[in-house]
């Protein structure tokens, strides 16, 4: 229900408005249509600067009209303006109705504006209240429709709630966080992402596109808290129950869900996001998005707008990618050139160094890719390994092991037979960014054997691995993943301090036996 742009809420001036009492106000009303005007004095107290005053006015007024739309007690239709209500030939009953009803709009219209109040229980009122009304529209109508032919649900009260949850300026985190309460519900839920794809597009549009961090944050907020069923017959709570065609609606179809969802999603996502965003979808987008989207394979433009924007968020785009190629099947051909080009000396610094090396092997644990793609990872890592850190290094160097018994072809890297003087200049093009085109089987993993000279004596014995035939057991590098320098460290000082200092095998018990006898006679003879 859209609210009236005029809003008339006081009829005089009341000095003493602190010592009413609201509850005795409310009942009054209720019981007597001639008390009718004392609903002004409860708007007034809605307005206060109080927040007590205000609290307990809201709690009034959610008494008084939702009782009075369970009564029928509001006017039903397209509302007449106030003034010609009472010029025309309406009789006392419908005049009632009419005044009420105006009177429950403003009620609305200044409940919509607490949810910006600054007061956290102001808000949670004012939205608790609002819900209700929802219920009770829901239940009783407003509108003047054929219900036989139509759905009743007051979209236009929760895509006002959701208009103002939705706020540019204040992070309404904790207010949503609230309202995730109503989101269980299936017809709030699904009337609530209409009216985020609809907010989303008018105030994107609006703003020509431009990054909007707090707004863009209360979106995702809101859209992260919504939960999906999995199965039809998952639908069962609904705040309002339609009297025909139940099965027919919208709101009550596992379909109709998933295609808000996805329409909602893509939405969002269509628009440029501050970075941090980018990380904090992708965290979620496997398990909590694409299950439930009709066609998870539309979220390709997003994945790789978020590849571009480097870093962490470059890698988590490829997690995504790399989801919807194995369970999705899509054809993504550059999958494996965009992970190539992730490889840079940063990546042994930044602090998501494990979660890169574990996807990176999840996405290079198949037998069936190329050799020469195989063979450009490895000789890759090889290069970058020059300038690694010791903690870097200790997953390296397995992780090349791990490729090379996954695919023996690549043992050529190991064995490339060469005269004794002979020197090479090596083929392997680093600057390449296509793993096709570096030459890496042309080459060899001489880095390796550089690093057997190593000053970590740690990093030097696991280089001195590619001597012997490798074995055909993975190492599981987990153990090493999180590893740091500290670590490292402490590891070494805690085996130099366990080792004992080397003693005879045989203790000595005779060594200083009869010494005092020849001593004493040392010095007799002196």
């Amino acid at each position: 229900m859209a609210p009236t742009k005029k809003r008339n809420v006081s009829s005089k001036s009341n000095a003493k408005r602190d010592k009413i009492d609201l509850e005795g106000v409310v009942e009054r009303i209720l019981e007597s249509r001639k008390h009718a005007n004392d609903v002004f004095d409860i708007l007034e107290f809605l307005q206060s600067e109080k927040e007590e005053d205000v609290i307990c006015a809201v709690n009034a007024c959610c008494k008084l009209f939702c009782t009075l739309l369970e009564r029928k007690d509001l006017f039903i239709g397209k509302l007449p303006g106030e003034d010609a209500s009472l010029n025309g030939g309406h009789s006392a009953e419908m005049k009632y109705k009419i005044f009420m009803r105006h009177r429950y709009n403003s009620c609305v219209e200044i409940m919509l504006e607490h949810l910006n109040h600054e007061t956290h229980e102001v808000k949670e009122s004012a939205l608790c209240c609002l819900m209700k009304f929802a219920e009770g529209q829901g239940q009783h109508p407003l509108e003047d429709l054929d219900w036989s032919e139509h759905f009743s649900f007051p979209r236009e009260l929760i895509q006002a709630v959701v208009h103002n949850l939705l706020s540019q300026s204040s992070d309404n985190s904790l207010l949503i966080s609230r309202f995730q309460e109503f989101l269980e519900m299936e017809d709030v839920r699904y009337y609530v992402m209409s009216s985020i794809r609809e907010n989303v597009a008018t105030v994107m549009e609006k703003n020509k596109g431009a990054v909007l961090p707090v707004y863009q944050s209360n979106v995702f907020i809101l859209m992260s808290n919504i939960n999906m069923p999995s199965q039809n017959s998952e639908l069962t709570n609904f705040m309002v129950k339609q009297k025909a065609k139940h099965e027919d609606w919208k709101a009550a179809k596992l379909n109709d869900h998933k295609r808000a969802f996805e329409r909602m999603w893509l939405g969002f996502l269509k628009y440029k996001l501050p970075n941090s965003m980018y990380k904090k979808v992708l965290v979620i987008l496997h398990e909590s998005i694409l299950p439930h989207m009709s066609k998870p394979t539309l979220m390709i433009d997003f994945l790789t707008a978020a590849y571009d924007v480097g870093g962490a968020i470059s890698l988590l785009a490829l997690n995504g990618l790399f989801v919807l190629i194995h369970q999705h099947n899509l054809d993504y051909p550059d999958f494996y050139k965009k992970l190539y080009n992730l490889l840079e000396p940063s990546v042994f610094h930044v602090k998501y160094r494990a979660r890169f090396f574990h996807l990176a092997n999840l996405f290079l644990s198949s037998s069936h890719l190329p050799v020469y793609l195989v063979a450009a990872f490895a000789k890759r890592l090889a290069r970058l390994a020059l300038s690694a850190p010791p903690t870097a290094l200790l997953i390296v160097l397995p992780f090349i092991y791990n490729l090379i018994r996954r695919h023996p072809s690549c043992r050529v890297l190991i064995h490339k037979p060469t005269l004794e003087d002979e020197l090479l200049d090596d083929p392997y093009v680093m600057e390449e960014e296509d793993p096709a085109l570096c030459h890496a089987l042309d080459s060899s993993l001489w880095e390796i054997k550089t690093l057997q000279r190593h000053y970590h004596p740690d990093v030097a014995k696991a280089a001195m691995l590619i001597n012997t035939p490798l074995s055909e057991q993975e190492d599981d590098i987990s153990e090493v993943l999180e590893i740091t320098a500290y670590e490292l460290m402490e590891r070494d000082l805690k085996l130099s301090q366990g080792k004992g200092t080397p003693l005879e095998f045989e203790t000595a018990t005779h060594l200083l036996k009869g010494g005092g006898e020849v001593l004493g006679q040392h010095f007799c003879l002196v």
